[in-house]
């Protein structure tokens, strides 16, 4: 449907005239521009085929303590031939990065999509993936490294589980306001960063949108447009109580002489109280059930209430806008994980950068959705074969159990017997 309608001669009597070598040439570069006009720039692309390990770079950012990635499609999976990027040792930092040709988010939508498979049950660890400046040193790449964007899952216990969203502004990083949840079950999850050059974004997992929104409104990079007036104060005739005693209520008369306590009634003097020794007899006192406490008017609404003050709102002098505050990638150039993982196991595939939504899209259910599937049913198959094996070991277990209480009944048995036997030798 992207190409001509009409044959390519009859498209310009100059491209008639053309030799017919030229005219295929044409035709040729002509189907191209459109094939490339509906994917965008595709900025960086990474699948973990063969020679992956020579596209990326091991950093030695924590020497003996950075951890081995490999290649792997898991235990299960849509297709074994189908590999990502796996991390391989509990508690290790994983920090590794790959080069892309420098590019920028000027004037464009920016994606990034890539694919996370916590396939360990990731009870502690990152899953996100960042894009950085082609000047930053890849041998070095970690968590002291420059970067402009992360985004993806981060869990640990049940405190934390979150999607990532984070930008660097002017040096510092702002870090999105609204929580996103991940997913954080072992199969394979797509996610999706869009921003786009109207300073909004969308956040999809899946490729559902979970969140979307303003960046003057979910992050703090500018300083807000509007602020207290920090001048103000409070006028000195604001009644902010909501209710006062009743001017009408009067105490009754006598309240105060109505003491807290009173000498019990009821009691009466021991028959063997002896006054000589014991000395004065005194009846207990007990709690005054007509003591009704410290006497306090009634409360009715304060016909002067005017609310709780607040100062009043005016612009902010230290706003400056930014129409391009969505312009955080400049001159990027790398791109990569920076991650540590109490538990290893997860999986990283499918990485796209690119500027066109509806592309990202195509490719994501061109090539991730139907291996999902698959990956589902494999999961489904192997959860149903380890129930049955559990199922099966367990009355394993019973029926030994049973077995080994059965042959201890009988050896009792048997030593009942014995004592019955040597008892009447005895008495023999």
């Amino acid at each position: 449907s992207h190409l001509p309608s009409a044959p390519l001669w009859k498209l310009s009597p100059s491209i008639a005239k053309m030799p017919r070598m030229s005219l295929t040439l044409l035709g040729l570069t002509s189907m191209l521009a459109l094939l490339v006009s509906t994917q965008g720039e595709v900025f960086f692309r990474e699948n973990f085929d063969a020679g992956w390990e020579d596209r990326w770079v091991k950093s030695e950012f924590k020497s003996g303590d950075e951890g081995r990635w490999e290649a792997s499609a898991g235990s299960f999976y849509g297709d074994e031939n189908n590999k990502g990027l796996r991390t391989t040792t509990d508690y290790r930092w994983y920090d590794i990065s790959a080069k892309a040709a420098p590019f920028t988010n000027k004037d464009k939508t920016l994606v990034l999509q890539y694919t996370v498979k916590h396939e360990q049950d990731l009870d502690c660890g990152g899953g996100y993936i960042k894009i950085a400046p082609a000047t930053v040193d890849q041998k070095k790449w970690g968590g002291d490294s420059d970067y402009q964007i992360m985004f993806g899952p981060d869990i640990c216990g049940y405190s934390t589980k979150k999607v990532h969203v984070i930008f660097t502004y002017k040096g510092k990083n702002h870090l999105i306001k609204p929580e996103i949840r991940p997913e954080t079950d072992t199969k394979t999850h797509i996610y999706t960063l869009i921003l786009k050059p109207d300073n909004t974004y969308e956040v999809q997992i899946d490729l559902k949108k979970v969140q979307s929104g303003s960046l003057y409104e979910d992050w703090d990079m500018l300083a807000p447009k509007r602020i207290k007036d920090p001048k103000a104060s409070k006028p000195e005739d604001w009644d902010e109580r909501e209710e006062i005693d009743d001017p009408e209520d009067k105490k009754p008369d006598g309240y105060d002489d109505i003491p807290k306590q009173i000498v019990d009634p009821d009691a009466k003097k021991p028959d063997d109280w002896d006054e000589e020794s014991d000395g004065e007899w005194e009846a207990p006192l007990i709690d005054n059930p007509a003591y009704k406490g410290e006497w306090k008017a009634k409360k009715i609404k304060n016909p002067a209430y005017k609310g709780k003050w607040v100062a009043p709102d005016i612009d902010n002098p230290d706003f400056v806008d930014d129409p391009a505050l969505y312009n955080v990638v400049n001159n990027g150039g790398v791109v990569g994980f920076e991650l540590w993982q109490v538990k290893a196991g997860t999986i990283f595939d499918n990485i796209l950068v690119c500027d066109d939504p509806a592309y990202a899209k195509e490719i994501a259910e061109k090539e991730i959705v139907p291996l999902q599937a698959k990956e589902s049913e494999m999961k489904a198959k192997v959860d149903e074969e380890k129930r049955k094996k559990d199922e099966e070991e367990r009355k394993a277990k019973e029926a030994k159990e049973a077995k080994d209480t059965a042959s201890k009944d009988d050896d009792d048995d048997d030593e009942d017997d014995d004592d019955e036997d040597d008892k009447k030798k005895t008495e023999l």
